[in-house]
């Protein structure tokens, strides 16, 4: 395995980490038990990979042909929950506010880091998709928001995409940023900047409370 294939199989578990600790802590907070945590982990670490590798005709699945991603998440899972069933009262009110940024956080590492890494699946692939813009932004943005949305609807939730803090207004800013610089500077240096500029994003939005205008 090469540098730079280490470290973009680096990204991906810390994407999978982050998605699926916020897919696990949703799991918690609804009251599930350990194996409806470890499927909210799951799908919300590797749905959105999953949807972008069927869209792309990648069969089987990715998740399916490499354990690790899956692996991690059950291991992420099950540590959330044992935590938590051993210490209940980090779930208590006081708390709250410090679950509700750590869920901000953890999504918006996921979101920055599978929304890029959606991109170069479809750039990598040899049936020339890396000219197509728009397939490609559409499959940064679905392997981004895609596993969040299957959580929440799991979960009995309104997908957080559609509510909350110009959601998938970041994952389209950083596909934008990261097509526009993949020809100009070196792939890792693309990939970094612009993933951080998602986590910034979706981190500003919800300090500040920023939202597209809606209808009250």
């Amino acid at each position: 395995m090469s540098y730079s294939e280490f470290f973009i199989f680096l990204l991906e578990i810390i994407g999978t980490i982050a998605f699926a600790s916020s897919g696990a802590m949703l799991g918690i907070r609804k009251n599930m038990d350990i194996f409806g945590v470890n499927v909210l982990g799951i799908t919300t670490a590797v749905g959105g990979g999953c949807v972008r590798d069927l869209l792309l005709g990648i069969h089987p699945p990715k998740m399916f042909q490499n354990f690790a991603y899956v692996g991690t998440a059950i291991l992420t899972s099950c540590l959330l929950f044992f935590l938590f069933y051993l210490k209940k009262e980090l779930l208590e009110s006081t708390f709250l506010e410090r679950y509700e940024r750590l869920m901000s956080t953890l999504d918006a590492v996921g979101l920055g880091i599978f929304t890029i890494m959606g991109i170069r699946t479809a750039m990598e692939l040899e049936s020339g998709h890396s000219q197509n813009l728009f397939l490609l932004i559409f499959v940064g943005v679905t392997t981004g928001i895609g596993g969040g949305m299957m959580r929440d609807i799991m979960a009995g939730n309104t997908p957080f995409v559609f509510i909350k803090h110009v959601y998938a207004c970041a994952a389209l800013t950083g596909a934008f940023l990261y097509i526009f610089l993949y020809s100009l500077i070196p792939d890792i240096a693309a990939m970094l900047i612009s993933s951080a500029a998602v986590v910034i994003i979706r981190l500003l939005a919800a300090r500040y409370r920023w939202n597209l205008p809606r209808i009250r």
